[in-house]
């Protein structure tokens, strides 16, 4: 069976660097953070008062201001990224067989700020208080659901789950839709928007945050020695994946190619990786095999990189154990420096960021990189951008349950 090579020809995001493309590329390279102190409720009482929250965003230009109060967060951030990116593919109703068009949009948590709004209505109120809207509010795919609403698109919808691979393992599925004929385009990412008491309580609890909250614009500081836990982050990004023929056909611009993916199970913890990185390194395996390449054809990876010890150290090891003395030669960042953990949709916006760099030939930094760990001791384009003509990138994302996500990513050649 012959498959469809897939392209990207659209992206679009809302995250605590801007509220565009536009606005998000230049911040990340000039090395800014998006993280400051909690605004969204009183921090005080809590262990952790920093995060990367969405500033100034502004739902009324991309929704109908009566439709907004029936989504949470996620769903906006969605929707509106999945405009920007529509429009950024040049697509047009009249280019497009509907039933051949599909979202596949992925949430780690979903409407959690509205179920705690409207549980704390309940507690004081009683059930009258809750919204007819509160179900379709919290549930997961209906990020999805709108997006394809508003596009009328009948193709395959889906949501995916998977922690903090949610929108790696959404843009690997939609790769799959498309390369076997099952749709034409799929509009796909992540969204997440759980920056709430109960989450950050939880996170705080479980020791996994950085407590840096007095230097939060530093708090956020993959692979380096002193890192003390990953910064949550919110947002979405949304990429549009096109089969090539389809594109080519409509003269369409083109990012890159979705060249391989890999998708498996650690089997191992529910919260942390295996010692030796074996879920990850066989991850990393999938994907370079999918995609019918060598390990030294990657130039760059987006490292999954949250700023914990053990994840940080772990990746590091499994990336030398699949690319050997390669993995010396390697550009390795983790934009979440930058933008925090956006959990859900962090493996969409950092495969945005590693089609960019592929783009326009300059690698994204590790910010706040300054004293170096011995069992870190890989190229991880420190606090500077580098400019770089590269021709093959991967995206890492790894999840809580053990799941794991890679993409791999390459410029467009005829």
């Amino acid at each position: 069976m012959t498959k469809n090579r897939v392209v990207i020809t659209g992206l679009g995001t809302v995250n605590p660097l801007a509220n565009d493309l536009e606005g998000t590329w230049p911040a990340l390279l000039k090395g800014e953070s998006g993280i400051d102190r909690i605004t969204r409720f009183d921090p005080d009482q809590y262990e952790v008062r920093i995060a990367g929250e969405v500033k100034g965003f502004t739902p009324e230009a991309f929704i109908e201001k009566r439709d907004i109060k029936k989504m949470s967060l996620f769903i906006q951030y969605a929707v509106a990224s999945a405009v920007m990116a529509y429009k950024d593919s040049g697509l047009s109703d009249d280019q497009l067989n509907k039933e051949m068009m599909g979202v596949i949009i992925g949430s780690g948590m979903g409407g959690l700020e509205s179920i705690e709004y409207y549980h704390g209505a309940l507690l004081k109120g009683g059930g009258r208080k809750i919204s007819p809207f509160f179900i379709p509010m919290t549930i997961g795919n209906m990020a999805s659901g709108y997006v394809a609403i508003r596009f009328g698109a009948m193709g395959p919808n889906l949501c995916i789950t998977t922690a903090c691979a949610s929108g790696a393992h959404s843009i690997g599925e939609a790769y799959r839709y498309v390369q076997h004929g099952m749709a034409d385009v799929v509009v796909a990412g992540g969204a997440e928007s759980t920056i709430t008491p109960l989450a950050l309580a939880g996170f705080a609890n479980m020791k996994a945050l950085s407590s840096q909250n007095d230097n939060p614009k530093n708090a956020s500081m993959p692979f380096d020695l002193n890192r003390d836990g990953f910064v949550m982050g919110e947002g979405a990004g949304i990429l549009i994946l096109e089969s090539y023929e389809h594109a080519k056909a409509r003269g369409a611009r083109m990012y890159a190619e979705v060249a391989g993916y890999g998708a498996n199970g650690d089997a191992y913890h529910i919260t942390a990786p295996s010692p030796e990185g074996k879920g990850a390194v066989q991850c990393m395996n999938k994907a370079i095999k999918d995609a019918g390449i060598h390990p030294e054809d990657i130039d760059y990876i987006n490292a999954h990189g949250t700023s914990t010890k053990y994840n940080d150290q772990v990746e590091t090891l499994a990336i030398k154990t699949v690319f050997a003395e390669h993995a010396y030669k390697l550009a390795v960042s983790s934009t979440k420096g930058a933008t925090g953990h956006l959990l859900g949709a962090a493996g969409a916006i950092e495969a945005i960021f590693t089609v960019l760099a592929l783009y326009h030939g300059e690698i994204p930094p590790t910010i706040n990189y300054k004293t170096p760990d011995p069992e870190c001791d890989l190229n991880y384009v420190p606090n500077v951008p580098v400019k770089k003509d590269i021709k093959v990138g991967m995206s890492n994302s790894f999840g809580f349950g053990g799941t794991n996500g890679v993409l791999i990513l390459r410029k467009v050649e005829d």
